[in-house]
């Protein structure tokens, strides 16, 4: 690519990126608005028992996890056989279609299968992440990667937020703000987002054996280390379940924190992601290389998630919070190496295999973190051991290091060299800038030379 091309990137190109990342950035923003109303709209379906509310808001979130590790594959096995842009088009419109339904219905067993399509029509993460790949060269991956969980960190800060304010209101104005976001992207999506996946790139047919999520694991048999890298992301997914699944009740009953704690203190979590991803990897992964990244940031999180079990005040639990933050390196490093291992036809297959791992790591995450908080609460322990959640996240975290010190380590050379480039521009200079050196999109039809 000549230097002009590298220092003036197509405005299609910068478009399609910035399009991915407003697509994860609204995805968020949707989940997130519902995450105020939804556990007081299922309480007022089942006269107020905040038992049978908890039980339900379980059974909620598992099966979304369960949904997803059956249909993420499909979606992967699609996006490689059609294209990504039409499987990210349809998540958007799904979605929408769904908040709609949610927004409308009067019956618990209605919104319930509202939850069961929600998870279904969760396309947009493996497909958008199998669009990085295609455009994005080896050595800009993590930063692109990154990019993408500035997304995550800006929903993480202000959809709970929003949808406290909206519910506040009414409870069901989440839902219908989320149907706007969800259609009004689908739109935008139609006009803007081109194909990055040729023609001649794509699978020949629509493979069945690997659609389904066991037969989307199978395939990773073929890459063995990518199949280790993905037991570390599938670590990290479970360890990360003790934020959402335990987080609010434990700070109420470690440190006394009503709501507008929490919620300055996930804001907090939010803002540090953002830093971490947007501002500092791109500087770790020069100077550290994308193997010892990941190992960085795995060693963080494990020292940041014991800081905070041993927390005695919440004082204590924010000053562990920058260290435990950095922890964010390690995922987008952990993609950025997986891609480089996978034949372009099959990265669709891979996000799907990924989410796959990670949904049913989520499931186990889901059961376990609140049952250790369940019995810890329940013997009115205050002390060290009421951290026992954290101590847990941590010895599995500190479980993952080992297994990607390893693998890391027997990767083949060509992928060391890769991931020691120079990576590009800064992101927070512009956004699109991270496209500079990227692939051209295509249209139906069109071949890259």
């Amino acid at each position: 690519m000549d230097n002009g091309a590298t220092l003036n990137p197509s405005p299609a190109r910068r478009a399609a990126l910035i399009f991915i990342f407003i697509t994860l950035l609204i995805d968020i923003l949707s989940f997130g608005l519902i995450i105020p109303v939804l556990p007081h709209l299922i309480l007022g379906f089942v006269d107020n028992s905040v038992s049978a509310a908890a039980w339900w808001y379980l059974a909620f979130s598992v099966v979304f996890m369960a949904m997803q590790f059956v249909f993420t594959p499909v979606q992967g096995a699609l996006a490689d056989r059609f294209g990504r842009r039409p499987v990210i088009l349809a998540s958007n419109l799904g979605l929408g279609l769904d908040f709609l339904l949610m927004a409308l219905v009067n019956t618990l067993p209605l919104l319930f299968i509202g939850r069961v399509i929600s998870g279904i029509t969760s396309a947009s993460f493996s497909a958008s992440n199998a669009y990085v790949a295609d455009v994005t060269p080896p050595e800009k991956r993590a930063q692109a990667y990154g990019m993408l969980g500035i997304a995550f960190g800006i929903g993480f800060v202000i959809a709970p937020v929003i949808g406290g304010f909206l519910g506040e209101w009414h409870p069901r104005a989440p839902f219908w703000a989320a149907v706007a976001m969800c259609l009004t992207n689908f739109c935008y999506g139609l006009f803007v987002l081109p194909e990055s996946l040729t023609p001649d790139k794509r699978s020949a047919h629509f493979d069945w054996a690997h659609a389904n999520p066991f037969g989307a694991l199978q395939l990773l048999s073929r890459y063995p280390q990518v199949l280790g890298l993905v037991g570390v992301v599938a670590l990290i997914a479970l360890v990360h379940m003790v934020y959402p699944t335990t987080f609010v009740l434990y700070a109420d009953y470690r440190f006394g924190w009503g709501p507008l704690m929490v919620g300055v203190t996930l804001a907090l979590v939010g803002i540090l992601s953002a830093l971490v991803q947007g501002l500092l990897i791109k500087r770790i992964v020069a100077r550290l290389g994308e193997r010892r990244t990941l190992l960085f940031g795995l060693a963080c999180g494990t020292l940041g998630l014991v800081l905070y079990a041993l927390a005695p005040t919440g004082y204590w639990f924010w000053a562990a919070m920058p260290v435990a933050a950095l922890w964010g390196t390690a995922q987008p490093a952990a993609q950025a190496m997986m891609s480089h291992l996978v034949d372009p036809r099959e990265q669709g297959r891979l996000q799907g295999a990924v989410t796959s791992a990670s949904s049913i790591a989520g499931i186990v995450g889901a059961f376990l973190f609140p049952s250790t908080l369940a019995l810890v609460s329940g013997s009115h322990d205050h002390g060290i051991w009421a951290g026992a959640t954290f101590f847990i996240a941590a010895l599995i975290l500190g479980l993952s290091f080992l297994l990607a010190w390893y693998i890391s380590a027997h990767l083949p050379a060509s992928i060391t060299a890769a991931s020691t480039r120079e990576p590009g521009p800064d992101i927070t200079e512009e956004i699109g800038a991270v496209t500079s050196d990227l692939q051209p999109p295509v249209s139906e039809g069109e071949s890259r030379p």
